[in-house]
């Protein structure tokens, strides 16, 4: 069995999205240890950022009429698609970055798109593969906080992954996460600790259900 592992936090160390994905990998190894990953690091090594335009323009062309910059970025998007075709199970841990979709992330999942295989008139190679989605936010945006319905990534990342890709769709959250190091924000560590437990206890289970370990 194998597991795909994406990660698009900009941070390494302190990285609260990697934290949890390492628990949700670290069940399903445990369930699976002859299982192998394949990890793609878009936090550290993004895609270009370019590819999407050259990949997008490229399917409304004949291949005699590609540039080498379109084709390579088919080529891209091909090999993006067959590493999520090879997996079993799939893991992505994505950050909330100014109230919006991660750039790494929305870059990846537009160019992803451009492969015909994962085009939303397809049926995709990811339908219905076990999906973690793993992500976080630094602050607070629950009902009655002042910035409720500022998270504008978490649903659009459900919409792609569970409506388009039709993955069977788990999702890890958790919240103020910058509690533990912007002082005025200190009042509400114990309340973070206790989202952050909550977490990893989610993060256990699903790491167990993607390894088709029933509880």
């Amino acid at each position: 069995m194998s597991l795909y592992r994406l990660d698009a936090s900009i941070r390494v160390d302190v990285s609260h999205s990697r934290r949890l994905a390492d628990i949700v990998e670290q069940q399903w190894r445990a369930s699976r240890p002859d299982g192998t990953v394949t990890r793609r690091d878009i936090g550290l090594d993004p895609v270009p950022a370019t590819a999407w335009g050259a990949a997008a323009y490229a399917g409304f062309l004949p291949p005699d009429k590609r540039t080498p910059e379109q084709r390579e970025a088919l080529a891209l998007a091909a090999s993006l698609t067959d590493e999520l075709a090879g997996a079993d199970a799939l893991l992505f841990a994505v950050p909330l970055y100014n109230w919006g979709v991660s750039q790494h992330f929305k870059t990846w999942a537009d160019l992803v798109v451009t492969d015909p295989r994962m085009s939303p008139k397809a049926v995709p190679v990811t339908e219905g593969k076990p999906a973690v989605l793993v992500t976080v936010r630094g602050g607070g945006y629950g009902p009655g906080t002042p910035r409720e319905g500022w998270d504008h990534a978490t649903a659009w990342m459900r919409r792609i992954l569970a409506d388009v890709w039709r993955l069977d769709l788990r999702v890890v959250e958790t919240e103020l996460t910058l509690a533990d190091t912007n002082p005025e924000m200190a009042q509400l560590k114990e309340l973070a600790m206790k989202l952050r437990a909550d977490a990893e206890d989610a993060a256990r289970g699903f790491g167990q259900a993607l390894a088709g370990v029933r509880p």
